[in-house]
């Protein structure tokens, strides 16, 4: 193999046309999420026929950054990508940096083998990469190798790391297709700034890996946070999903109380399945959502401060009589009690601090570090509890995502 093409972009349509002009004999079989290029040029009289085959395969759904998910092949070898860059040694950490950030973008990948000789095949593998703003990972015995290594190099096939840390570029653009985005890009203003660099700085401060590539969080002024009565409504249910978690009511007793009092539309699918199967998986995953409940708490200004995360929420911190559910108590009156929430400042600068920290576990995991700083269980949690109070991506409880 000469070696691997990464690219964001998808489909074979670009790399059949970049071949077709050096090679007229060009076939493909493609599959649902892959496919077989077959270029061929005939010897002639006296050579031999040579061949360059192209095996392509692409994630089941492309985006801008790696997903959590094991079910895509290509997703998770991208997290073998990403962890494997990550600890290579560098001379210029702007760069792996940057290539850290494009590795998360990649949709498509394929690979290169030669079988006898193709005629400009350095001009055809340099016309792929830049057609496609693809990252190349070359073996050391290639035509377009640079290094004595295994190595990646950039779309004009110069050496972004090698092995030893050796770059030969000072950039590396990063290229989103912004179908991958459910809003449009809006210009940065200063409190974005002023909050990444401020949680970046904190963060920092606590001996926790920081990605200084990561983007922005929403703008105060494009930003929509929810109402006093939503939160309400919500830290209500999940109050009682709670109590079954912690067996302190069955089930069908908490199903009973929410018809009872009229909340049957306030149950999300997901608490309803839990309701009514609560096996034991399910209450144990069901107890993590104490930190959301924490979390919707201090934004109804009930709680005075989240607290750093490298210890678990207590519940027991919340007065009784601040509690949503409880003997003789009847939820609305909490619901229609609730009138402020905290300001969309503080609201955002602790999303922006979650998602880096978020980030930080994430990176963790995928190299299989031991995060001790923080508990990555909560930070996950009260990021997602964040994520829905700012709205992000416009979804309903169940469909938060906590992307990094």
């Amino acid at each position: 193999m000469i070696c691997t093409v990464y690219t964001h972009n998808i489909g074979v349509d670009k790399i059949v046309e970049v071949l077709k002009k050096s090679i007229s004999n060009v076939s493909v079989n493609t599959t649902e999420n892959s496919s077989i290029i077959v270029a061929e040029t005939k010897g002639g009289l006296f050579g031999k026929d040579s061949k360059l085959l192209i095996n392509y395969r692409e994630r089941l759904q492309p985006d801008y950054q790696i997903h959590a998910t094991e079910d895509c092949p290509l997703n998770e070898n991208l997290k073998g990508l990403y962890g494997y860059i990550n600890s290579l040694p560098t001379n210029n950490d702007k760069v792996k940096g940057l290539f850290l950030a494009k590795v998360q973008t990649l949709n498509a990948e394929f690979s290169i083998q030669q079988e006898g000789s193709i005629k400009n095949l350095k001009e055809i593998i340099l016309e792929l990469a830049q057609e496609l703003d693809a990252v190349l990972f070359v073996q050391p015995d290639a035509p377009i190798s640079k290094s004595n290594g295994q190595h990646f190099l950039d779309k004009n096939l110069d050496l972004i790391i090698d092995g030893e840390g050796n770059c030969e570029i000072d950039d590396l653009v990063v290229n989103i297709d912004t179908k991958y985005y459910d809003k449009p890009m809006h210009n940065v203003t200063e409190d974005q700034k002023l909050r990444k660099e401020q949680n970046d700085a904190f963060i920092a401060s606590k001996n926790i890996k920081v990605n200084k590539n990561l983007p922005f969080v929403e703008s105060e002024e494009s930003v929509e946070i929810r109402s006093a009565k939503e939160i309400a409504e919500r830290v209500t249910i999940l109050a009682i999903t709670n109590f079954v978690a912690f067996n302190s009511m069955s089930g069908a007793d908490a199903l009973a109380y929410i018809n009872e009092h009229n909340l049957l539309s306030l149950v999300t699918p997901a608490e309803m399945d839990f309701l009514q199967d609560p096996t034991e998986d399910k209450k144990s995953q069901e107890t993590w959502k104490c930190e959301c409940i924490w979390v919707l708490f201090w934004a109804l200004n009930k709680v005075n401060n989240i607290g750093f995360p490298n210890t678990l929420a207590d519940l027991n911190n919340i007065p009784s009589e601040e509690y949503p559910v409880g003997k003789n108590k009847n939820p609305w009156d909490f619901i229609n009690g609730q009138t402020t929430v905290r300001s969309t400042t503080e609201i955002l600068n602790a999303n922006d601090l979650y998602y880096r920290l978020d980030w930080a576990c994430v990176d963790a995991r995928i190299n299989g570090v031991q995060l001790e700083e923080v508990h990555p269980g909560v930070v996950y949690e009260r990021h997602y509890a964040l994520n829905w109070l700012i709205n992000y991506n416009n979804v309903q409880w169940d469909d938060v995502t906590c992307d990094t």
